[in-house]
């Protein structure tokens, strides 16, 4: 008689709530400098201040915390266009989020960084890189960007990356112990990025096998990855 095949259950992507909140920003040394300009606003020391760091290191997290306490707006820097730039100044106060090397308009960033000067209004950009690695063609956009003071969000020590291995898993109300999270945390690559995918792969693996989250199916998994 042939084995019955356990079939496997079909893991659905659902969306699940990442909390942006001031009280569940993870702090350490890696992200003190940026913390401290949020915390600091609006004594700041420029108008326009731009949020450098990889991806998943914070920056969005401490954007909608600095928009909360300003009354801010928010933007994606490639949705910018420079019709749009008078009404989302309009608070007083404007997120620019993922400026990227390319993909912007470049004259509608002038135009907002020029009515954010005129206005005294406060605008918080996030990108991956600094602008000094920015291809600007335009010559007087591109000499205030690099007049733009930047704060870098470093890389996480071992503290913070447990616990940010920690946080990714209540956010998806993954049930994790220590043993699992020490594993992680010495298997996998040192970034924001690479915990988040890892507690994805977790939780998707879990919900697809029916099997709770245990270091031998991170050991599985990461095995096969």
């Amino acid at each position: 008689m042939a084995a019955r095949v356990q079939p496997r259950q079909l893991a659905f992507v659902l969306p699940h709530a990442e909390s942006l909140s001031r009280d569940n920003f993870l702090e350490g040394p890696a992200n003190a400098a940026a913390l401290a300009l949020v915390d600091s606003w609006p004594d700041w020391p420029n108008r326009v201040m731009l949020l450098a760091g990889p991806e998943g290191s914070g920056k969005s997290h401490l954007a909608a915390i600095w928009a909360e306490q300003a009354g801010a707006r928010s933007t994606a820097a490639h949705a910018l266009t420079a019709t749009a730039v008078p009404g989302a100044l309009a608070t007083g106060a404007l997120v620019v989020e993922d400026l990227n090397v390319a993909g912007f308009d470049e004259r509608a960033l002038f135009h907002l960084m020029n009515l954010a000067r005129e206005d005294q209004a406060f605008v918080l950009i996030t990108a991956r890189v600094p602008p000094a690695a920015f291809q600007v063609e335009l010559r007087d956009l591109r000499s205030r960007l690099r007049a733009v003071p930047v704060v870098t969000l470093l890389p996480p020590d071992d503290q913070l990356f447990r616990a940010l291995i920690v946080k990714f898993c209540a956010d998806r109300q993954l049930s994790i112990d220590e043993p699992v999270v020490s594993y992680l945390a010495t298997r996998i690559e040192r970034s924001f990025a690479a915990a988040r995918r890892a507690v994805e792969l977790l939780d998707t693996a879990a919900l697809q096998l029916g099997r709770p989250v245990t270091r031998a199916l991170a050991a599985e998994l990461l095995r096969d990855a």
